[in-house]
């Protein structure tokens, strides 16, 4: 009988490798730092059905690799029953070979059902039936399902107007997995959007106030930052395609926000410079409490206008962009750096041609404050596997200080996206094995290794004052 796929060496190449990742990093606790899993799950323990609930509903990854083999809508988001689109979800999988996907799918069926055969038409029943009745059990509850990933500190996203009423639950019932939240204010910063003044009228109330002016909506979101700190929230999240930085005077802002509230139509110059001044208030703001901010820079949102009129936003129509990144950072980080104000900061990118940029800008403004005050994120969304991994560590390596970096994210609304940790990790170990192994770095294994430890946990432990 031949060895199974997911293997204890699945991508592990020689004995440095292995030794690393089984000795330093295999075990250490999952911190993960950036999701989109749903706090209201997790405080109430939810129970999935089925695998599908869990595993396929909500994943634009999956849907867009079947939509590309042909298979219809219905099996995707439709009124297919579960086990239909589990089927067809099965039907793809072999079909995803260098994909992630492929990767993913396996590792998830092993370490959460122990299931090691690779899934397929033939093996879709059979697969279905054992994992969903596993999932459908009070041991694969949300709560459980974090325990079994040896998962430490959750940190979930939510906007500036959620009540926070699920945290607060969690507060008072804890359980062996920290969840906090991160504060997400896109909707207020991105002012030609449509629903803006609906949202303003929206976050006005949360936060108690009439917000008239921009003023007004400066004293909202600052009322709602400090609610969310009191509710124990460390971390602040941004989704742009770039950050932001044209010159304003506090009367373009003010008529360009007044503008807005009277429904005139307002210029896309307009409107970057009133997201320059939001974000750069909100900067401050963050570094006042003592807050990380992130910034997810670089998709290309919502290209296909057709099916985003069906369907929505976050189901699979979204791409890299090729926005220019380096200038306008590098002037907003200043502006804030100069008022000593710029607060830990992690940048991520989602176009691997700017890797080297984002890699020499966090060197510009680490100040020997903080270790590794500004950090570039691991790769993520489309360049969150294996060839993406791996060029965004060692464009970091050769530009700055991997042995300072904060580590692996999941960024996903699945409760069974954990094992990416494990994947990243694997890459980790196999790249410094591999380099060990051709002399480039000496066999120093407990030095490496404590690199290692640190990059897979206790470099964010110590980042996040955990």
């Amino acid at each position: 009988m031949s060895a199974p796929f997911i293997h204890d060496n699945f991508l592990l190449e020689n004995k440095y490798a292995e030794e690393l990742y089984h000795d330093f990093s295999k075990n250490q606790p999952i911190i993960d730092y950036h999701n989109h899993l749903s706090p209201q799950y997790i405080a109430e323990d939810k129970i999935f059905e089925n695998i599908t609930q869990v595993w396929i509903n909500g994943d634009h990854y999956k849907w867009r690799a079947m939509r590309t083999l042909g298979i219809k809508e219905q099996f995707i988001t439709g009124n297919a029953t579960d086990k239909d689109k589990f089927l067809q979800w099965a039907k793809t999988v072999p079909y995803t070979m260098r994909n992630p996907l492929f990767h993913w799918t396996h590792l998830e069926l092993a370490r959460y059902f122990d299931i090691h055969e690779l899934l397929n038409e033939k093996t879709a029943e059979k697969i279905y039936e054992e994992s969903s009745a596993k999932i459908a059990s009070k041991e694969y509850s949300t709560q459980n399902l974090l325990k079994k990933v040896n998962a430490s500190f959750v940190c979930t996203t939510e906007d500036p107007i959620d009540t926070l009423e699920h945290h607060q639950f969690l507060t008072k019932n804890p359980f062996e997995t920290k969840v906090s939240t991160a504060f997400r204010p896109d909707k207020a910063i991105l002012i030609l959007n449509d629903g803006y003044n609906a949202y303003m009228n929206s976050l006005g109330e949360a936060a108690g106030i009439s917000i008239d002016s921009y003023a007004d909506l400066c004293v909202a979101l600052e009322k709602r930052i400090d609610y969310f700190d009191q509710n124990g929230c460390k971390l602040c999240d941004h989704g742009l395609d770039q950050i932001y930085f044209e010159s304003f005077t506090e009367v373009e802002v003010n008529r360009i926000f007044r503008k807005k509230k009277e429904n005139v139509s307002i210029t896309t110059e307009e409107a970057f410079k009133f997201q320059s001044a939001i974000l750069l208030f909100l900067s401050e703001t963050y570094h006042k409490y003592g807050w990380v901010q992130q910034f997810h820079l670089g998709a290309l949102r919502n290209n296909n206008e057709r099916m985003h009129r069906i369907l929505g936003p976050d189901t699979g129509w979204d791409s890299i962009g090729d926005y220019p990144q380096a200038l306008k950072l590098s002037r907003f980080l200043n502006a804030l750096d100069s008022q000593d104000k710029l607060t830990k900061t992690i940048i991520y990118n989602l176009n691997p041609a700017d890797n080297e940029v984002m890699a020499t800008m966090i060197g510009n403004f680490n100040d020997g404050s903080v270790k590794g005050k500004v950090q570039f994120g691991s790769g993520w969304w489309f360049l969150d596997q294996k060839d993406g991994m791996t060029k965004q560590l060692n464009a970091l390596s050769n530009m700055g200080l991997i042995s300072c970096f904060i580590g692996m994210l999941t960024d996903s609304r699945s409760f069974l996206s954990f094992p990416r940790h494990e994947y990243f990790r694997r890459i980790l170990c196999n790249l410094l094995g591999d380099e060990i192994k051709r002399g480039e770095l000496p066999p120093d294994m407990e030095w490496i290794g404590k690199m290692v430890s640190d990059i897979s946990y206790h470099n964010a432990k110590e980042y996040f004052n955990l």
